[in-house]
This record gives C-alpha cells, structure tokens and sequence, in this order.
C-alpha cells in the first residue's frame, strides 16, 4: 500500500504541466490565470493530503479529466456571486433582508444608462456650470408632496440625523416618549438624535402624550418640535396622541420647526387601492410641518434613499451641511428615483407600472390559482418524503409599514410528519434555500410555508425543483 501510494504522488504531474492541460487552459480562459492557479494548487495540496491518509485512490494513473472537473467546480464556488436573486415566498412583501421593494423595469433600464453613459449629475446644462445633483429629483418631491423644497440623502435615518444635525445642534429637540422607537438592526431613535449632536426632551408618557406636555417642556434650550411616526408598532387601549396640526400651531407659536419622521412615507392614498392608510409627506406638510423626512425603498416603491422634503429655507440650511456630502446619493439611485416619482404622476396606473403596489393588491384568488398550479410539481418534487397542501395565509407589509395591517393571501405549506416536526421542518427549508434561486419561506408550528403573493418567474421557479434534495428525511 505503501508502495502504491509513493506511486500514485509521483505520477501527480506538476502544477505547469496541469495548468497546459486543455480543460485546464479553458478555465484559464474564463477565469484568468490566477485564479485557475490558485484553484489548481488547493486541489493537488488535497490530493496529495488524501494520498498520505489514503483516502484517495492509489493507483498510478492521475486521472486529468476528473482533476480539471474539480478545479471548475471550485471556481465556480469561489466566483458564485455574494448577492444573489431569491425567490421572496416569506409573506412579507417589502423584506429589509431581502432587498426590500423592487423596481420598476424602466428604472432599472435608467439605471443601467447613468452607469454605462456619462451623465449631467451635477451639471447644469442651460447655463454651462456646476449644478446641484438634488435638482433631478426635486422638481417632482416637490410636485407631489406640495413642499416648497426638497433634497435626498442615502436612507431615512441619514435624513433625521442631517436634518437634527443642522437646526438643533447642543439644543433640546422635544418628543413624545411612546414615539421613540427602534428600527431595524437595533437602531434607535435616541441614538440617532444623539448622534446627530442635539438632546432629546422627552415628553408625556409612553402611551398618552398631550399638547400642555409639549407646552410645558418647551424652554430658551429648545430647538425644535418633532413627532415621529411609529410606523413599525402600534399601541391600543388607553392612549392619546396629539394631532401634527395642533404641534405645528405650538411650535410657530414659539418660533421653532415643526419636524415629522414619516418612517416609511407613500406619496398616494393607499385606501383608493383597497389598503390600509398611511401617512403621506403631503399631508404632514398640510398639517404644518416645516420638514418632513421619509424612505424611498418601503411603501413608496424605490431605491434606497431617505427624503426630506419642507419649507425651502431650512431645505437650504440643511443642504450646506458639510455632512451633506458624506450622506449624499449617487448617479445610480438618482436614475431610479426620478423614473420612480414620474410613474406617480400618473396614479392611475400605478397598480400596473409599481412592482410594490402591484404586490400589495394582487387578488387572492389570482394567488390561489397560481397554489393549485404548483401544488403538483411541489408534491412531486418532495418523492413522498413530505406531505404539501395549500393553506389560506395573510401576508404583511414590512420595513415597518402598516405593522398590524395584513393582507389575505395563499401558499403551499410543507411538513414531514413525525415527533421531530420542527427539526424536519427546518431541514425542508434550507433544501429550497440550496436550489439555484433559493426559495425563501418561513417555518412555523413545524410546517414550512412558501406565501406565493410575490412569486414572479413561475416558470423559473418549477424548473428547478427536480434539483430538490433532502437528507435525513
């Protein structure tokens, strides 16, 4: 055995020769020498490893074929791209994990020409000199929320820190204790503010705030009223919250901006579409806020981005802010806002031209339709180790909209029967996350649910399901 092992080393060819080999020079073709080195050399280190723990084979012939297989199967592992498309069955539609709302399809064709093109981001065609890159998009902030003025930074919490930052800076910012609220990823509103150089005053109590809570706290230390929408929770029973209208009065009373964190942000009334209402900047701005600052990816249905959007003197202040530039957008999701905001001018159509909107109000019966269409293929695929069905569901929004609004819809439910339930359950969904587009759904009660409200690419989605593969089932 020893001998044979010896004889099976030396009969490894060296790394040139194998890098000369046909199939080897074709990979060196698509990946580039480096790589297909690197990959070459990791396979003979783990050949020769196996030799000595004689888990390989020890016969004399080096078989290239299977070694130039090995070698495209590594590369193709380490160059799989990170970021990759997924199939969203989880139920909620705009998924902060998922990429949240997707684009319309002549956004993506804007953004592709502002990345391929050299374009006026901040140039100013008519007059010959450096523009402001905001000016793409303002014009229809401005139009379809009924603000005076209005800029775009790279989220929503980006906006209420620059907007902090810039008219209360070492000043008291007074807001109601039950709107101070965590976003995702454990980002809370104090921390924002104390970043953002102010302090907060804290005023009423978590569930009942009043305007004489507000009045009383204000104070030569204040800088600034500001409500924030609790857009991702809501509190019911014994509570009272003071209307914007009635802050706006207080805060002009006392010469101080009124500020409004709509969070999420719609820019159309979502009841004219069959949906719960949200608040939208325009109304905010009605009510007599100063500034009012929103998100682009949630409810509204675009790139990431946060909003702010009021009266063009502070809009200005808060654009000379040095940190402006550190929080500003680029070329790309300019290109997709703008295309964005346009197909709200038209909101007659906005079912048809806006993937979130069209998601949000997809009929149920169309969703179960589509349920018993995949049922077979699903069952199939499973080869008798699970049990599917179809299962009445109700999806969510997400991002912290509409937190307890929820819409009817329909999926496919999987479950292997059996006192591991749970187990069996979880083992089910990572083999939908193995497929070539993962399958995303959720587990619970022992079951894993795939909600079709989101499935697009049906056809995709079947042909891959043979490639299905479950162990330990």
């Amino acid at each position: 055995m020893l001998n044979s092992a010896a004889s099976a080393r030396r009969a490894i060819p060296s790394l040139d020769r194998l890098l000369k080999l046909d199939a080897v020079a074709g990979l060196v073709a698509r990946y580039g020498r480096p790589l297909v080195t690197e990959a070459a050399r990791a396979e003979l280190t783990e050949l020769r490893a196996a030799l000595v723990r004689r888990t390989a084979r020890s016969d004399s012939a080096f078989d290239e074929a299977r070694f130039a297989r090995a070698c495209a199967a590594r590369l193709a592992r380490q160059t799989q791209p990170s970021l990759r498309p997924v199939f969203n069955l989880t139920g909620t539609v705009l998924h902060t994990n998922l990429g949240r709302a997707l684009l319309p399809r002549d956004a993506v064709q804007a953004v592709a020409r502002a990345m391929t093109r050299p374009v006026n981001l901040e140039f100013d065609l008519e007059g010959g000199s450096r523009g402001e890159r905001d000016h793409h998009v303002e014009r229809w902030l401005t139009r379809l929320t009924g603000a005076e003025a209005a800029l775009v930074v790279n989220n929503n919490a980006a906006a209420v820190y620059l907007v902090l930052n810039t008219l209360a800076p070492k000043k008291e910012v007074l807001v109601s204790r039950g709107e101070l609220i965590e976003i995702g990823g454990s980002f809370r509103m104090p921390d924002i503010m104390a970043r953002a150089g102010c302090k907060l005053k804290e005023v009423g109590t978590t569930n009942r705030t009043h305007l004489k809570d507000y009045a009383g706290a204000i104070s030569p230390r204040s800088a600034a009223l500001m409500k924030v929408h609790t857009s991702n929770y809501a509190i019911h029973g014994f509570t009272a919250a003071v209307a914007e209208a009635d802050l706006a009065a207080l805060a002009r009373k006392h010469a101080l901006p009124f500020i409004v964190d709509l969070g999420s942000g719609m820019l159309v009334n979502l009841e004219d579409y069959g949906l719960p209402h949200e608040p939208t900047p325009r109304e905010a701005l009605a009510a007599g806020a100063d500034v009012v600052t929103f998100s682009g990816d949630k409810l509204l249905g675009g790139p990431q981005a946060g909003l702010i959007v009021g009266r063009a003197s502070l809009i200005e202040r808060i654009r000379k802010n040095p940190m402006k530039r550190a929080l500003r957008v680029d070329k790309m999701t300019l290109a997709a806002l703008e295309t964005v905001l346009k197909l709200y001018a038209d909101p007659g159509r906005l079912q048809e031209t806006l993937p979130t909107l069209k998601w949000l109000t997809r009929p149920p019966a169309e969703i179960e339709g589509q349920a018993q269409r995949l049922l077979p293929a699903v069952q199939a695929a499973l080869q008798g180790k699970a049990e599917a069905g179809i299962v009445a569901l109700r999806s969510q929004i997400g991002s912290g909209s509409l937190p307890v609004d929820l819409v009817a819809s329909c999926g496919i439910a999987v479950s292997a029967p059996g006192k591991r339930r749970g187990a069996l359950a979880a083992q089910i969904a990572a083999a939908f996350r193995a497929l070539p587009v993962p399958v995303i759904g959720r587990v619970k009660d022992g079951t894993f649910i795939m909600d079709l409200r989101c499935l697009d690419h049906e056809a995709e989605f079947l042909a891959q399901l043979d490639q299905l593969k479950f162990e330990n089932l």
